[in-house]
């Protein structure tokens, strides 16, 4: 089945106390690569929110972000030093009755120092919230699955499309190819007429007919072109991740179109393999799109 690796996805989950957001976006990859972003009270169930996207991502580089909303989320407290507290206050006291300063200590002298009395902030016990955020997960998941799917059909369009055009070329060089034979042959006893004042040897004839044949002969790579694209057409049906055997794939039929350009010493074939390794590029430029 063809599944894209790029695609983003949203969930959503509350409870009475707690709002939960999940947002998770996937690229290209070479295997599943995942990077996840929470509050820290989340760390603990780290591993459950990756097996939970594991069940559908199975290759991409994942980014996923959650984050929490409401009161119980963080606990605050007021914290007092009540001995400096009152360190600072006698002081105060002493300083003005020692100097003839006026005035009293009011509630602003002892708030503005942070030292006497500051609000601490804790995160709130992750329990209770596994439930929710899992649930978050798996709508957002569910969502990026979706996209990524719906992407995959249209990939599956295109491949079938430039693979048609792939089979069109190897059939066309599959007739060819005889043709080339004959007209070296031709070449050959034209040149031999020429040198030789009209007197022909058939025997030295055939012999460089045969090199040449031998030398050109094309069948082998055609008969494993051909394999490939059945293999390549078959793999796109199969439900499971299919991008790297299609990757394989194509590097195999890039490496028979190689040989047939190296063996070829005719200008038409030569064009036909131009045209076929273009293709076999756009092949594996959406191949890399593929999980």
């Amino acid at each position: 089945m063809v599944i894209s690796m790029t695609g983003f996805g949203r969930g959503k989950a509350e409870s009475d106390a707690f709002i939960v957001n999940v947002e998770i976006k996937t690229v290209n990859h070479r295997f599943c690569e995942m990077n996840i972003r929470m509050p820290r009270q989340l760390l603990t169930i780290e591993d459950k929110i990756k097996k939970k996207i594991n069940e559908h991502i199975r290759r991409g580089r994942v980014e996923a972000y959650v984050s929490l909303e409401g009161e119980g989320v963080v606990t605050r407290k007021i914290h007092v030093d009540w001995q400096l507290l009152d360190d600072y206050y006698q002081f105060i006291k002493q300083a003005r009755s020692m100097y003839g300063i006026e005035g009293t200590v009011t509630i602003q002298d002892l708030l503005s120092h942070k030292e006497l009395i500051h609000i601490e902030e804790n995160e709130a016990e992750n329990e209770g919230f596994e439930e929710l955020v899992l649930r978050a997960v798996e709508a957002a998941v569910m969502q990026l699955k979706q996209m990524r799917l719906s992407e995959g059909k249209e990939l599956k369009i295109d491949l079938e499309a430039i693979i048609a055009e792939l089979e069109a070329i190897v059939t066309e060089l599959e007739e060819y190819a005889p043709i080339v034979v004959q007209l070296y042959k031709e070449r050959v006893t034209k040149r031999m007429q020429d040198y030789l004042n009209g007197q022909l040897d058939d025997a030295r004839i055939l012999t460089e007919v045969a090199i040449f044949a031998e030398k050109a002969d094309i069948n082998e790579e055609i008969i494993r072109l051909k394999s490939h694209i059945v293999q390549f057409l078959q793999t796109l049906l199969v439900p499971e991740p299919i991008g790297r055997k299609l990757d394989f794939l194509v590097q195999e039929m890039n490496r028979e179109a190689n040989t047939i350009g190296s063996k070829a010493n005719d200008s038409n074939i030569a064009k036909k393999v131009v045209e076929m390794k273009s293709l076999l590029e756009k092949l594996k430029e959406q191949v890399q799109n593929i999980e």
